[in-house]
């Protein structure tokens, strides 16, 4: 069992909550029991190294079996007990509830989203200038749970293995692909050689109730989403082939990024499963 905290190994997991550390070394943490199953279940081949408390495995017997299964796939995976204070000093979160993982990052290329041959996506979702790390978690998961094929990251998005994104998407992140580091324009004009219409979620655009009625969210689309702050430029809005807003039917000033943008694909998971 691993008891020191201290110990340049447990030290060496710490550094991964850093941009510079993940980016030099191509890792990522998981921490909790639900990104850890996940991960184990879902993509088992990129868990190098997994950490656990025996109250951790006690209150979670079936990710043991997850194990033995992943080590089928992954002989390379290697676990060891170690004690509350270690994980704690290993983790990000105050409470890593028995379970700490690093893995190996493994985003996908940009031109795998729209192959050259086979089915073209349906539903995918574009992440302009999205720099807050609950947010785009957030929207992964969404995108997840709507169908979504892809999403893609353009500009200066927050890192999507940063620990807050890692939590907030709880195990989205092995579900669906997703690219990292894109340009916006040819995102764009890739997504419209693969026949998907681009939409823009925007304050400035018409009122979604309009394309629900005309039917145009049944069509394969790529949404953009842009930064909570600012929004998108008129230079990104002018790229798309349109824009939507929700309607503000309350007192709310407006809505979360990540709220709104989950409205927004369910919209269109809703129409193309209806059409």
């Amino acid at each position: 069992m691993l008891e020191n905290p201290r110990a340049p190994r447990i030290r060496n997991v710490r550094k991964l909550s850093q941009r510079n550390e993940r980016r030099d070394t191509g890792r990522f943490l998981l921490e909790g029991p639900q990104a850890v199953r996940e991960a184990l279940t879902y993509r088992p081949d990129l868990v190098e190294e997994l950490f656990v408390t025996p109250t951790g495995m006690e209150r979670h017997p079936g990710i043991r079996t997850l194990i033995d299964d992943a080590q089928v796939h992954n002989p390379d995976l290697g676990w060891e007990y170690a004690t509350e204070e270690v994980l704690a000093s290993m983790a990000d979160t105050v409470t890593p509830q028995g379970f700490v993982a690093v893995a190996r990052q493994n985003p996908t290329a940009v031109k795998d989203i729209f192959p050259s041959d086979g089915d073209q996506p349906r539903l995918i979702v574009i992440c302009e200038e999205v720099r807050d790390p609950g947010n785009l978690g957030t929207i992964l998961r969404a995108a997840d749970a709507a169908g979504a094929d892809a999403v893609i990251l353009t500009g200066r998005t927050v890192d999507p293995f940063n620990p807050k994104v890692v939590r907030s998407t709880t195990g989205s992140l092995f579900h669906l692909p997703f690219a990292v580091d894109g340009d916006l324009a040819d995102v764009v004009a890739r997504s419209r050689g693969a026949g998907l219409q681009v939409l823009a979620a925007d304050v400035k655009g018409d009122d979604l109730l309009g394309a629900r009625a005309s039917d145009a969210l049944a069509k394969p689309t790529a949404w953009v989403f842009g930064n909570e702050a600012r929004g998108l430029t008129d230079d990104a809005l002018g790229l798309c082939d349109g824009a939507l807003k929700l309607p503000i039917y309350g007192k709310a000033e407006s809505l979360n990024l990540a709220t709104a943008a989950s409205v927004c694909l369910y919209e269109s998971a809703f129409a193309q499963r209806t059409a």
